[in-house]
């Protein structure tokens, strides 16, 4: 993988740069679609090129461990030969769904033991094995088995699991180094920051990572219960030591308003499942604001979802009819939600990017930031 930084805004920490990866080019700052078991919940992948747009897709290590499984996988070629995707994914380590089945898994030094929760077996993720996984699914982006606090964890917890955070990373980071890809495409490995909400913590994460030489890095443990200015600090700690010249990955965050702040803050990748999950249940996003389709004022609106946006969902169909779909409880309702919430991000963050170059970001974000959370 290779990150080329093309322009930094005058007025804010704000960046445009170039991926490179063998599955092809991302231009950031980036959001990328989540597709947690091998697809985007309710899009096919025609819409997600040409009516969405997405240039790379998440997968989920977790999941897909666990179903389809590794030797299905392995079998097909790999995660883009079996779901057919042609452009790059990433995958996350499988580290926050783990650590979200508290009541089953139990953390150790070697790595955690969790039980599935589709039939209750016992398996154990390592930093090595997980890198192991990943090389299977074939990801061209690789993540580190990471532990992700609650953001309201005390200092001490904080402390204790960063430094495991740590510990794992230097594991996984040499089984990294002493494997290849198993299929013929290049693939590389992200450390994550951990720390919490304590800055000095967050210092000594960005500050241990950086003395891995990997082509990026990433942001984790935000968006998970700290108030979101603490969340905007945190990305400032971490983003003043982590390489310049390297893309920085804000994890699961979140809002069009947080990902703004985040790309001026200097985040170059995102990631969340708020605009399929939303969208799903009824929350559209547009630039004036949101929409909640189930809402009766829409009942005998006959205008476009939202004009002049150039997806074919948006112009194609009216708000009544799309809230006549929800309270219907048809599926291309959520089908038509998620294509445009996608679409949505996405359009945003190439608008950002554009701002970047001609040196009007940092005004037009806080327009934006105050007109897409406005309830309409």
């Amino acid at each position: 993988m290779e990150f080329k930084l093309l322009h930094i805004d005058k007025n804010s920490a704000a960046r445009a740069g170039l991926i490179e990866t063998a599955h092809g080019e991302i231009e950031t700052p980036i959001f990328m679609p989540v597709g947690t078991v091998g697809t985007v919940k309710s899009v096919h992948q025609r819409e997600l090129l040409n009516d969405i747009e997405a240039q790379i897709i998440l997968g989920n290590t977790y999941h897909l461990y666990l179903r389809p499984s590794l030797e299905i996988l392995q079998k097909a070629g790999g995660l883009h030969k079996f779901n057919g995707w042609c452009k790059p994914i990433l995958t996350d380590s499988g580290g926050f769904q783990v650590f979200s089945l508290a009541g089953t898994r139990k953390i150790k030094e070697e790595g955690v033991t969790f039980q599935s929760h589709i039939d209750g077996s016992r398996h154990i993720f390592t930093p090595e094995n997980v890198v192991d996984i990943q090389r299977i699914i074939g990801a061209d982006i690789m993540m580190a088995f990471d532990e992700c606090t609650p953001g309201t964890a005390d200092y001490n917890y904080a402390k204790l699991s960063m430094e495991r955070t740590h510990r794992w990373l230097a594991r996984g980071y040499q089984r990294f180094s002493e494997t290849l890809p198993e299929y013929d495409c290049e693939q590389t490995f992200f450390p994550i920051v951990q720390g919490c909400v304590y800055p000095d913590l967050r210092k000594i994460s960005a500050e241990f990572v950086t003395q891995f030489d990997a082509d990026g890095y990433a942001i984790g443990g935000l968006a998970v219960g700290e108030p979101t200015e603490k969340m905007y600090e945190m990305i400032e700690v971490c983003n003043a030591i982590l390489p310049e010249n390297s893309p920085r990955y804000l994890m699961g965050v979140g809002t069009p308003a947080n990902i703004l702040e985040g790309i001026a803050r200097g985040v170059d990748m995102f990631d969340c499942v708020m605009p399929t999950r939303n969208g799903r249940n009824g929350m559209l996003f547009t630039e004036n604001g949101i929409m909640n389709m189930r809402n009766k004022k829409w009942a005998d609106n006959f205008s476009p979802i939202e004009e002049g946006t150039g997806c074919f969902v948006d112009e194609h169909y009216s708000k009544a009819y799309l809230r006549h779909l929800f309270a219907s409880g048809e599926l291309l309702a959520m089908q038509i939600a998620s294509i445009h919430n996608l679409a949505f991000y996405l359009r945003l963050l190439k608008e950002a990017r554009k701002r970047i170059f001609d040196g009007t970001f940092e005004k037009w974000k806080n327009e934006m930031t105050v007109k897409t959370m406005k309830r309409l």
